[in-house]
């Protein structure tokens, strides 16, 4: 029999805000631990919960983003559970009443079609506290970190409309795209930003009945969630075919191991309506503002890259998938830079420079003044491409300007056609036999000839001058 996959997510997103989501403590997780603490985020009773209006609003950014429909009215419930970084015993989340609902998000599927995948709700809830396992020592210990508990979150659910890993990995780059654009979160699965759960399910390929699903946890990347989808779909289908049932459980991803093992049973507490958090009420006046805060989205800006600046879709889609690449790209296009340059030095030097430094666009010294002045030297042919490349690297260590690193390294390009022209009856007169060999029908002594007239003028000539001139006196 053949299977098919259904795959819904469930990611978690920590907002960027400045304090946690019901008292004013900082939201610094990474902070030594239990320092950004206080009687609310503790839960020591009697605190009372002060609901923050800029989680409120970065929730929404979210929402709109991936073009959901906020809600009216929303409400928190006590999420009631015991574990021990949550030892209050319930957990504020919005169960019932949810901040949106019916979003969506197009990606593009293995077949190069375009596929839409349907967001069922989004809610908002407090984080909890982070279990440190200390395991060197004689006896193993687990320790409570509370600078979490109580940080903003919203939980992102999707409808089962996945099929395959790809599905969920593009839906996942996707999402992660969209949150950035709005300024919600940086979404770095890496730093525990964002977290994702996998709902995973097989059935008979062709029928749309609805099986048991099992979740899968503990994948920090991308990657890592499409290998432990893959797994979990092959490892579903080792079970019917061996006529062991499919149990609703939750498992964990060993990404050393490439497999994923049981973790716990399924299981879900009741949630009760709290009574210290007021319902939230939307205006339609507070949300046009929201709306009217939305930048110029991905897709958006693709197509203007494509109609304002003759972009290819590939290159158009590269130049707006992260919104301060976008937005240095265009900076540097408005310095009079050709599009097509800019965006060949981006994808091709800039963006592979600071991966190697480990550096973001965001925090870069090479501000987009300093990288379009030394593509101007480029276009206006005062450098070559190989003393570009050079000049870059340096841009990165201090803060000279290209015109300044260019004088300092001597490499200013030489496009004077006399001067060259001198230089090439040299090189003409000491290779006759490439001469001889070009006009024999080599075409390949043409660029050896220009390799030695560069490396005659200690690599400073115009390349293509020198091949003009090369051109012209060899009657070509």
């Amino acid at each position: 029999m053949e299977y098919e996959s259904v795959i819904g997510v469930e990611i978690h997103v920590e907002l960027n805000c400045a304090t946690k989501m019901f008292c004013d403590c900082p939201n610094r997780p990474g902070d030594e631990p239990n320092r950004n603490t206080c009687p609310t985020c503790l839960w020591f009773p009697g605190a009372i919960p002060k609901f923050s209006r800029e989680a409120l609003e970065k929730a929404s950014m979210v929402c709109l983003g991936l073009n959901c429909q906020i809600q009216e009215r929303s409400a928190f419930d006590q999420k009631v559970y015991y574990y021990p970084d949550l030892p209050k015993g319930f957990q504020l989340s919005q169960a019932h009443k949810p901040l949106a609902r019916d979003g969506w998000l197009d990606i593009t599927g293995e077949d190069g079609k375009t596929k839409k995948l349907r967001i069922h709700h989004i809610h908002m809830e407090e984080d909890v506290a982070k279990l440190v396992h200390e395991t060197e020592g004689r006896t193993p210990i687990s320790l409570v970190d509370f600078n979490r508990a109580g940080v903003p979150l919203v939980e992102i659910v999707t409808e089962p409309d996945m099929r395959s890993p790809h599905d969920a990995m593009e839906f996942i780059r996707a999402l992660r795209t969209q949150i950035r654009y709005v300024g919600s979160s940086d979404c770095s699965m890496e730093s525990g930003t964002m977290r994702v759960d996998a709902n995973i399910s097989i059935r008979p390929k062709g029928t749309d009945q609805m099986n048991t699903k099992v979740e899968v946890k503990n994948m920090n990347s991308i990657r890592h969630v499409g290998d432990a989808i893959t797994y979990e779909i092959q490892r579903q289908i080792a079970c019917l075919q061996g006529g062991e049932p499919i149990i609703l459980h939750t498992r964990l991803w060993d990404p050393e191991k490439k497999v994923t093992t049981a973790m716990r049973s399924k299981f879900s507490g009741p949630c009760v309506p709290d009574p210290a958090v007021a319902q939230i009420l939307i205006s339609q006046a507070w949300l046009n503002e929201m709306q009217a805060r939305l930048p110029e989205m991905p897709a958006q800006k693709a197509e203007r890259f494509i109609r304002q600046f003759g972009l290819t879709r590939e290159e158009a889609l590269m130049m707006s998938a992260e919104r301060d690449l976008s937005e240095y790209v265009e900076t540097v296009i408005n310095h009079g830079i050709k599009p097509k340059t800019a965006t060949h030095w981006l994808a091709t030097q800039f963006l592979p420079a600071l991966r190697e430094r480990r550096q973001t666009i965001a925090d870069t010294t090479v501000n987009p003044d300093r990288f379009a002045g030394l593509l101007s030297m480029l276009e206006r042919d005062e450098i070559n491409a190989n003393a570009a490349r050079a000049v870059l690297n340096q841009l990165f260590e201090g803060d000279d300007s290209p015109a300044a690193l260019v004088e300092k390294a001597g490499v200013r390009q030489i496009s004077d056609a006399s001067a060259l022209e001198g230089l090439v009856e040299k090189v003409l007169a000491a290779n006759a036999s490439a001469v001889a060999d070009f006009r024999n029908g080599v075409a390949k002594a043409m660029g050896f000839l220009i390799g030695q007239a560069m490396q005659a003028s200690g690599g400073k000539a115009n390349p293509k001058l020198i091949r003009e001139i090369l051109t012209k006196k060899l009657g070509a």
